[in-house]
């Protein structure tokens, strides 16, 4: 059984560098654990990959103003969570993500199209899971913890070199989802990351409302549970705690919960009215601390990034949305009956009947929707 102390998260969040771009020296207990710096090139491609989902984010929301996504869900604020998560992560490894982790999608190497889909209401799915080894993206809250727990029990019993990683926000923390999971993987020794991006928010709902403890980290340590917090606005400290967490899972460890303490600059979606709970003075305050301001800031003063790359990245960025705009411009090609399509593996009686009637109502549209021998549309008996 683990020491009590070993489960138990830093009395502060991980910080590297801070807000103005300097570098910190980790904790007294964050350097016993091992969070050091990453390495020049490591942050480089963080940086990169955070400006281009940012430029990714505020398209899909340009999108959804101009009715080309039914709703979206901005990760903007919490790009660090989105991006560092991300490339921690190996070949075997698998993704259970939330309604919000598009932009990590998107650093996933998913296409954009693809990742949109399900906002756009084309498809429940527009990659392939088993292929991306990323499940669907899940709007019902903490449901993902539990596929997390089970997918990493079966890389354990197979046998592979991997791990499940659970994106889930703070408010699916205080669903029962979320706990079953943890103990399911805690008592199994699965080798599962659940990773916490609290943006002080479940829709309008404050944190201080939802949970009596010090940090959702601790929750983690009823169940046996390694922990851990982290500035999720310090891109490096997430990259350096990601990788210390999966190489937990990954060592035969069991799970480990990292929390990482964000915002959500956005509001909830585009449906949200985020002035009826929060203050522009809280909005701002978090402004200031920026991710890739602060990591920029950071790169420059260390040498590793100058004017010309800045500007090579941002023309990349632009090139992507502007992809991604004509993309999603274009109307999908539907067909009514890709309704049955993966309904069961085999039709039902029922099912095969409801697949007729749906082929004759489309045969008899298509029907009236042609012109008759001398070019009058056809009678309701000659449609029938």
């Amino acid at each position: 059984m683990s020491d009590i102390h070993d489960l138990l998260p830093c009395a502060e969040p991980v910080q590297l560098i801070a807000p103005d771009g300097t570098a910190v020296e980790p904790g007294e207990q964050a350097g016993a654990r091992g969070y050091a710096m990453p390495s020049t090139d490591d942050l480089l491609a963080v940086w990169r990959a955070m400006v281009i989902g940012r430029r990714f984010d505020a398209q899909a929301t340009a999108l959804t103003k101009q009715g080309r996504l039914a709703v979206y869900p901005s990760s903007r604020g919490q790009d660090a969570c989105q991006v560092a998560s991300m490339l921690c992560l190996e070949e075997n490894d698998w993704v259970f993500p939330t309604y919000r982790d598009s932009m990590a999608l998107v650093t996933r190497g998913i296409d954009p199209v693809e990742v949109l889909t399900l906002l756009r209401g084309d498809w429940h799915c527009g990659y392939d899971p088993a292929a991306t080894r990323t499940a669907p993206q899940c709007t019902p809250l903490a449901t993902q913890a539990v596929h997390t727990a089970g997918a990493a029990d079966g890389l354990r019993r197979r046998g592979v070199d991997g791990i499940a990683l659970c994106l889930i926000g703070d408010g699916a923390t205080s669903e029962g989802d979320f706990h079953e999971g943890l103990n399911f993987a805690a008592v199994y020794d699965a080798p599962a990351v659940f990773f916490v991006q609290n943006n002080k928010y479940a829709i309008s709902v404050p944190l201080a409302k939802q949970t009596k403890a010090p940090s959702l980290a601790y929750k983690g340590i009823g169940y046996g549970v390694r922990s851990e917090q982290v500035d999720g606005n310090d891109p490096a400290a997430v990259l350096a705690v990601m990788r210390a967490a999966r190489e937990h899972a990954r060592s035969g460890r069991g799970p480990m919960l990292v929390e990482a303490h964000t915002y959500r600059m956005e509001a909830h979606t585009n449906a949200d009215d985020a002035t009826r709970y929060r203050t522009a003075d809280e909005v701002d305050g978090w402004t200031g601390q920026d991710p890739i301001v602060r990591l920029q800031a950071y790169l420059v003063s260390q040498g590793g990034l100058d004017d010309a790359r800045i500007e090579e990245v941002k023309a990349e960025a632009e090139a992507m949305a502007a992809d991604l705009r004509a993309r999603m411009n274009a109307e999908p090609v539907v067909d009514p009956m890709d309704l049955f399509a993966h309904v069961y593996d085999e039709p039902t009686p029922q099912l095969r009947e409801q697949m007729d009637m749906v082929r004759r109502e489309l045969a008899g549209t298509a029907s009236a929707a042609s012109p008759g021998p001398t070019g009058a549309s056809p009678s309701k008996e000659e449609a029938r």
